[in-house]
């Protein structure tokens, strides 16, 4: 086939693709990543580029308007290379994947929102009194006896008998490579060497075997691989602290902004090798940050431990997902048995191991069981429920004695994706709104402090609650088009209010809340609430017998509960209940490195939480229609809602 050059600026780089290749292919493969939240397929048109110079064809699209093609703008997505191309990519086209700075991590750790006093990060270090302590890979220092004409015991059997003595307890013996090498390397160093043991299974195993004493010299990660974050933690298995955290956005973005995107990108071509290596080259080189940073020896790392949905588990373990969003919906594993992280590409010690907590099924993933482990659900006599707000809506529901789970496709509108002017909880970003209700100015604070460039969850969330209070927002979502204000008209997407007029911020056009926007956020909250809703309703309870309510998750941690209320996201009820526990799943994976007791509950947990699939129960879709309405058709429930103050 014929080859085509495409230079893309202002990066000043160069691509040869084949004839018929997307731009957004094309971008991809010279490292590129614009914002295709809708996995290419023309829908969400937020990768919009300036064609410069060259031939096209490019499918029609509602995304752009008569008077943007004309000037050359073109969806990548859905723009077909046709000769020699020269593209200029516009700022708010690209998907920011940068690592988080200290402060937008604070922000996902901790909340900014709530008083400091009712912030907590989910069991953030392991105690004695919660897990007993026990790595999921622990190193010893050995001095073994010489062999002799009166012990002529062999040398695997020698290392054993000298770590029996050493903790008590005789391990499986190690691999063949180890095996191999055993001999010389005994000799070599004197007999003088550290050994690696996991302890994975009903005895523990010999994983490494290397000269010396390096028994001080233990460290593990725990990982969060979130669908929009991954989120990372450094741990010194041996003083059991962590050392550092970290956070970056998921290069998957680039195939699509929620999972069953992505499922359905695994399916192409290829698609699912560019998807696992898009996570696992995120993670590689998050973890070579961290041994730079920390000056450490990336042999010394013996063991990830990993927590995520179900479906950014099965692309890290490059697993076909295909069949989670097909009838029944049923994952290829939930529960995988820990194995070498090099069999998936993960650079720490060729040997080291990669253990990934177990996941509840196919939409309720092993993040949801190390919430529920790292909040201490599972062993509360109360009732609690856990509610994870992301990309992907998590719910657990339960006790010592019970637990219940479910999953709400509330998509990524919380992300910000899908929104005229959404943006990921990064610099620039609008994360708080407060309107004068007689003059509907603005008042803002973004992320940084920087001048804005969109709007976040934490941020839309807000404008629609006071939105309402105002009167701008009537309770069916719709902009009340009788209001005389400047912020208020007609645009391209129906009516909209004008946020930050262009001269404001740094995007250079105006940042707006359109009717599209609103119908978006009004579904995504309206599945949220009526997941928690049928949950509780189908354990026959009400909201007043849960103890406390745990709000996870990289989005939960800069919520503001009383604006969550009064648009209907979050039930209402006494606000002491809610707890922040910043990033529950992150917590979880690091207890699970640092205990193989937490690790065992992990499983026992997975287990015993019984998925109730929402779309299975007739009420559901009264339920979710009924939460269409801001708070909600029965307001009742809502009794401290109060719009017009």
């Amino acid at each position: 086939m014929d080859k085509c050059k495409v230079l893309f600026i202002p990066d000043n780089k160069t691509v040869v693709v084949e004839k018929g290749t997307t731009l957004l292919a094309s971008a991809i493969s010279c490292h590129i990543h614009l914002n295709a939240a809708c996995g290419g397929d023309g829908v969400c048109g937020k990768c919009k580029v300036i064609i410069k110079k060259g031939d096209l064809h490019c499918e029609p699209s509602g995304k752009i308007s008569l008077e943007e093609r004309r000037r050359g703008i073109h969806l990548a997505c859905q723009t077909l290379v046709e000769s020699d191309m020269e593209v200029e990519i516009p700022h708010e086209s690209r998907l920011d994947l940068s690592a988080l700075s200290s402060d937008e991590l604070k922000l996902r750790l901790r909340g900014v929102f709530a008083e400091a006093e009712d912030i907590f990060e989910a069991k953030p270090r392991l105690g004695d009194d919660i897990f007993s302590y026990a790595p999921l890979v622990s190193k010893f220092y050995l001095e073994i006896l010489k062999p002799s004409f009166d012990d002529k015991t062999s040398d695997c059997e020698r290392v054993a008998r000298a770590l029996e003595e050493k903790i008590g307890l005789v391990p499986h013996l190690t691999g063949l490579a180890n095996i191999r090498k055993l001999g010389a390397l005994l000799r070599s160093s004197d007999w003088k060497v550290t050994v690696a043991v996991a302890h994975k299974g009903i005895a523990p195993e010999i994983i490494s075997i290397e000269p010396g004493d390096r028994a001080d010299k233990n460290f593990g990660f725990a990982f969060d691989i979130g669908t929009t974050t991954i989120s990372a933690q450094l741990v010194d298995l041996n003083k059991r602290v962590t050392l550092g955290t970290k956070a970056t956005y998921n290069r998957q973005a680039t195939f699509g902004a929620d999972v069953i995107s992505r499922i359905i990108y695994a399916q192409e071509e290829d698609g699912l090798e560019k998807l696992h290596h898009a996570v696992v080259d995120v993670v590689n080189e998050m973890i070579e940050s961290f041994v730079e940073e920390y000056d450490i020896d990336l042999n010394d790392v013996m063991c990830l431990s990993v927590a995520g949905n179900t479906t950014m588990i099965h692309l890290l373990l490059r697993i076909d997902p295909t069949f989670i969003r097909q009838e029944p919906y049923v994952a290829v594993a939930n529960l995988v048995p820990v194995f070498k992280a090099s069999e998936v590409g993960v650079k720490v010690n060729p040997r080291g191991l990669l253990f990934c907590i177990p996941g509840v099924s196919s939409y309720v993933g092993g993040d949801i069981t190390a919430g529920v482990v790292a909040c201490d659900m599972h062993e509360s006599k109360d009732i609690n429920l856990l509610i994870d707000i992301g990309t992907n809506g998590e719910i657990a529901l339960g006790n010592v004695d019970w637990m219940v789970s479910c999953a709400a496709s509330a998509g990524p509108a919380f992300e910000g994706s899908g929104l005229t002017c959404g943006l990921r909880a990064t610099r620039g970003a609008i994360e708080t709104v407060k309107l004068q209700k007689n003059t509907l100015e603005v008042e803002i604070r973004t992320i940084g402090q920087d001048k804005p460039r969109g709007i976040c969850g934490s941020g839309y969330i807000a404008l629609l609650s006071e939105l309402l209070r105002c009167g701008v927002l009537d309770k069916n979502g719709k902009i009340n088009r009788t209001i005389k204000n400047k912020r208020v008209r007609s645009g391209d997407s129906g009516y909209e209010f004008v946020v930050i007029f262009k001269e404001d911020s740094s995007v250079e056009e105006d940042i707006v809340v359109t009717d599209a926007d609103l119908d978006n956020l009004k579904r995504a909250k309206a599945a949220i609430y009526s997941g928690i809703a049928i949950l509780v309703r189908h354990m026959e309870i009400d909201f007043n017998q849960i103890k406390k309510i745990f709000v996870a998750g990289g989005f939960g941690t800069s919520l503001n509960i009383d604006s969550s209320v009064q648009i209907g996201l979050l039930p209402d009820v006494v606000r002491e209940k809610y707890i922040f526990v910043g990033n529950s799943s992150l917590a979880g994976a690091r207890q699970s490195l640092l205990s193989t007791q937490a690790s065992k509950i992990c499983d026992e947990v997975a287990k015993n939480i019984t998925t109730f699939e929402l779309s299975a129960d007739p009420q559901y879709m009264d339920e979710y229609m009924a939460a269409l309405f801001f708070p909600h058709t029965d307001m009742a429930r809502f009794p401290n809602v109060k719009y017009g103050n």
